[in-house]
């Protein structure tokens, strides 16, 4: 049992890092070792401050996953890979439409399948496509949008 969705708690940063660290391992296989420790620094050294981070806490009042908006923009989410599965995405999507409206956004990285058809299955239609990513690297992002 799950035990609710939570604003960002400061005492929480290093869980959410580790979360975001072991959910990519586990999905972005297209990474090398080199992109994840950038990509890592930037989670690690203030990212997730520059959002709008919602934590869902597992029965034991710990993170289990977690949503980044900006606005009605998702810039993250991850899931600890022991909970895929289990409904957290689909729940933190479910509570950034209540807070922010129907009318979300995303990018996904095109190389994440796995990703792209959730969002697909979400709902999540892509509008756009970028050959690069946010940080100017040659991972394709397909831009999607959802219209409950």
């Amino acid at each position: 049992m799950l035990n609710g969705i939570v604003p960002y708690r400061e005492n929480d940063h290093d869980a959410l890092v580790d979360i975001w660290y072991r959910a990519v391992r586990h999905t972005h296989t297209f990474l090398t070792e080199k992109d994840i420790q950038f990509y890592h620094q930037m989670v690690q050294n203030g990212a997730l401050r520059e959002v709008e981070v919602w934590v869902e806490l597992n029965e034991s009042n710990e993170a289990a996953g977690f949503i980044g908006l900006d606005g009605i923009k998702i810039e993250m989410l991850f899931v600890d890979p022991s909970y895929h599965g289990k409904g957290i995405g689909s729940r933190l999507i479910e509570h950034a439409a209540r807070i922010k409206g129907s009318h979300l956004q995303v990018d996904v990285n095109e190389q994440n399948e796995g990703a792209c058809r959730f969002y697909e299955r979400y709902g999540f239609i892509q509008t756009r496509r970028s050959a690069l990513d946010s940080s100017g690297r040659p991972f394709p992002l397909l831009h999607l949008e959802y219209k409950s």
